[in-house]
């Protein structure tokens, strides 16, 4: 059952308001994980909440107000969402970008928006502000390898100095349920951006019903392979981990995720069909070649109406290793964001009792001002140029 379902005290209506909560409730519990260079670290839900109120008020110091906007270009790493949370305690709007988008849709969307407060994971994501020509009024980055050959402008700090330069003076969340949470855009067709804004309340409306219905709780494990570049990411991963308090896991980077879910085992996945797909394909590109009788003994234990010698025997032959390969052995709530599985991977997935349930993806586009095609020609002209 949900861990605030007993609750006495009223809910909760912000994402910072229910961190603030779960720091309470479960002080020393685990809230995040993260892998680096091989090894699990770990925040607790005390030190979560310390680290994210001191990232507050150092933003608050160098002049982040209410409605100002952090744009966050990263992939998933515990810094990201720290600074996430950090400029929505202040009333502020994290925008997520993508950076395995392609850079040609990308730096557009970088110029339109002229943040002067910048989150960049590091050398790569650095390039890409330059490549807009932006120079924020304070840029923050997490990883520092190669950026002494990044000519640098305005303000630039690592997250640990930034950190440091926080207080542990008392400071409220400062955001209201109205407010926009995160704002996620894109260069859509005609080259006009579109963005997508989702407010603390729609975020906690879809994650308290994801919660209730898949009777989420803080004993879950839950894997965040592409941190919060989508909507669907925010709605059903980021706002259940708070309103339930589970542990939410970072991989050490892409490339690892795969042998870090297996490594987890996670109760709860939520991916999009592209991530089940990719597993499905996986699978089938290890499997024995057809027509070999260990084929023929792997496709009768995947049989979708498996007779009781086949239930039996092909779970612990077949199936039960296949879902340990896929790091589903503890998964219990497979969750599927957006457009429907391909009929040949939602069998796959049923033949190992892996039952993907849909959860829709209520994203809604508003277009922008457009983006001459000139000028993003231009850049990539530019680009290859230099390259």
């Amino acid at each position: 059952m949900p861990i605030f379902t007993d609750n006495p005290q009223p809910a909760a209506g912000t994402l910072p308001q229910w961190l603030q909560q779960q720091a309470r409730q479960q002080g020393t519990g685990i809230a995040l994980r993260h892998k680096r260079l091989g090894v699990w670290q770990v925040r607790t839900w005390c030190q979560l909440a310390a680290e994210v109120k001191r990232l507050a008020t150092a933003l608050k110091a160098r002049g982040f107000v209410p409605g100002a906007t952090l744009v966050i270009v990263s992939r998933p790493r515990p810094e990201a969402l720290i600074a996430a949370l950090s400029a929505q305690w202040l009333g502020g709007v994290a925008a997520l970008l993508d950076p395995l988008e392609a850079a040609a849709e990308q730096v557009p969307v970088l110029c339109e928006l002229h943040s002067e407060w910048v989150f960049a994971e590091g050398h790569e994501e650095i390039q890409r502000l330059h490549a807009a020509g932006l120079a924020p009024r304070l840029l923050i980055y997490a990883d520092g390898r190669g950026l002494d050959e990044v000519s640098q402008a305005g303000d630039t700090l690592a997250f640990a100095q930034l950190l440091q330069q926080g207080s542990d003076l008392q400071l409220e969340p400062q955001t209201r349920a109205t407010d926009t949470a995160f704002a996620l855009y894109r260069l859509g067709a005609g080259q006009r951006i579109e963005q997508q804004r989702i407010c603390h309340t729609e975020l906690l409306q879809e994650g308290q019903r994801l919660v209730y219905s898949e009777q989420l709780g803080h004993q879950e494990e839950a894997l965040a392979a592409r941190a919060f570049a989508t909507g669907g990411q925010a709605r059903y991963v980021l706002a259940p981990w708070l309103i339930a308090g589970f542990c939410l896991n970072f991989p050490e980077n892409l490339a690892t995720r795969d042998q870090d879910r297996r490594e987890l085992g996670p109760t709860l996945v939520a991916g999009t069909r592209e991530t089940y797909e990719r597993l499905h394909a996986q699978v089938l590109a290890r499997l024995p070649e057809p027509g070999s009788w260990r084929r023929r003994l792997v496709d009768w234990a995947l049989e979708t109406r498996p007779g009781v010698l086949n239930r039996h025997v092909g779970y612990w032959l077949i199936r039960r290793p296949l879902r340990d390969v896929l790091g589903f052995s503890r998964t219990r709530a497979p969750l599927l964001v957006g457009e429907a599985l391909a009929a040949p991977t939602q069998v796959f997935f049923q033949a190992l009792a892996i039952e993907v349930r849909t959860w829709p993806d209520p994203a809604q586009w508003h277009h922008l001002a457009p983006w001459p095609a000139s000028r993003v020609n231009g850049w990539i002209e530019d680009s290859m140029q230099s390259a």
